[in-house]
């Protein structure tokens, strides 16, 4: 190992060192796991299962990144038909399923990367793989606006050992924390010229390369909603029901004629007490109201939907009557416009992992930007929304059939399947026509015979 690449690895780890504490934060909203205890608030023992939180940044992650789903990628020259070689790379690395993973992380942490190289195993179908974004750091050429070097490290618990990869322009090294520093044990001198790692931004913003998490806007509304519905819930539990009194009692009121004690029964926050004593009187307090803890939450989830472009439906504000069809797409349109948004920036970062795919595989760098990412529409989510927007497309002449085919995301072998099955249901309507027509024939001509 060389003195530059040691250089390198110390300073990009002092960089993974200084992301930790912020990365680890994230990590724990978005889970739900950051507790009150977590944001500095003094909270009693005995008032520790009272505590809720309510997972605003888990939806403000996942609304988003349902809606982005690939559909397939296109050639510059010719958009006519997905490539072949693309599609099948795609799928031999799970990435229908993996890319989820991609667009998750990059609105929790604000960035993810996709390390692309060879595979030992079948050299004709290079490795992509979907990396940990809490693991690496990367050094950032301003002028080109691409990486120029970056780091990822991990523990390997079965060999209790800290290992890495390296991943420069020519060559990607594979280390290990030894004795004596950080020791080699494998490299990959691929010689591409480039750094073989994409890394996907989110909310980018000009000359910077770390993003933004999509829940850094609704972090400090989502604590407070925390200490809103705790507050709430202690109050539910001591003052929601109405408090006892009794006037005109003592001691010995409570005990027998022998001096016993006299068996007292208490409900649930003291609701019911017997004595003895006829001139004791008993009433109870008026019970706390709620409405303003209820109101005051409710106002918080709206501003959270309101800030994430969200329907204020998603965050539990419901009317009386279900929405139609065309209030529910105008209350979906910033979302939708935000992921289009999204799908631009993320679809050229794909473009470019499919061309380093390429490059392993072929040998050859091909044209700079001939790869073109399609994305189903983030507007109908599910295919069965997907199948009645394209039909309606279809019934206006909009649209063919072999085109609602490919809107669809159907791959060449089922829709020659369909063609077959289209072309055996037409001759097997034509037959029975053809036996009707003999049969009115037959009719017609006993008809004539019979009247001569």
């Amino acid at each position: 190992m060389s003195d530059d690449e040691k250089d390198t690895i110390n300073r990009l780890s002092a960089r993974l060192r200084k992301d930790e504490q912020g990365m680890v934060r994230l990590d724990r909203y978005f889970e739900g796991t950051q507790r009150l205890q977590h944001i500095g608030l003094a909270v009693p023992a005995e008032l520790r299962k009272f505590e809720t939180v309510v997972n605003v940044p888990r939806m403000a992650v996942d609304e988003p990144a349902r809606r982005q789903v690939l559909r397939a990628f296109y050639r510059r020259d010719d958009s006519t038909k997905p490539d072949e070689a693309l599609q099948e790379a795609w799928e031999y690395n799970n990435l229908p399923s993996e890319s989820s993973l991609v667009q998750r992380e990059e609105k929790i942490f604000g960035r993810s990367f996709v390390a692309v190289g060879s595979n030992a195993d079948d050299e004709e179908h290079p490795l992509i793989t979907v990396e940990d974004p809490r693991q690496i750091a990367c050094d950032v050429d301003p002028r080109r606006r691409a990486i120029r070097s970056a780091l990822r490290l991990y523990r390997d618990e079965a060999e209790r050992t800290t290992r890495g990869t390296l991943y420069l322009a020519d060559s990607t090294l594979y280390v290990s924390r030894g004795r004596n520093g950080w020791e080699v044990d494998d490299r990959d001198g691929h010689k591409l010229g480039v750094v073989p790692l994409v890394m996907f931004l989110n909310r980018r913003r000009a000359g910077q390369w770390n993003g933004t998490s999509e829940m850094a806007d609704v972090i400090g509304m989502t604590d407070s909603i925390a200490r809103l519905i705790t507050n709430m819930s202690v109050a539910a539990e001591t003052l929601a029901l109405p408090h006892r009194w009794a006037a005109g009692m003592k001691k010995e009121d409570f005990v027998d004629k022998d001096g016993k004690a006299l068996p007292t029964w208490e409900a649930y926050m003291t609701a019911i007490k017997t004595t003895s004593n006829p001139e004791a009187k008993f009433g109870q307090f008026a019970a706390a109201n709620l409405d303003n803890f209820h109101s005051t939450v409710n106002n918080m989830l709206a501003w959270c939907a309101a800030v994430l472009g969200l329907p204020t439906r998603y965050a539990g504000q419901q009317s009386v009557n279900p929405a139609a069809e065309g209030a529910i797409r105008a209350d979906e349109s910033r979302l939708i416009t935000r992921v289009e948004e999204m799908n631009r920036y993320d679809g050229d970062a794909w473009a470019w992992v499919m061309g380093l795919e390429e490059r392993f595989r072929t040998g050859e760098w091909g044209d700079r930007n001939s790869i073109r990412t399609l994305w189903f529409d983030p507007a109908t989510p599910t295919y069965s929304q997907r199948a009645d927007a394209l039909t309606k497309l279809r019934s206006e002449g909009v649209l063919s059939v072999e085109g609602v085919w490919d809107e669809l995301g159907w791959d060449e072998p089922r829709k020659a399947q369909e063609r077959q099955r289209l072309a055996d249901e037409a001759v097997e309507g034509v037959v029975p026509r053809l036996l009707r027509g003999v049969s009115d024939g037959d009719a017609a001509a006993a008809d004539a015979s019979f009247g001569s």
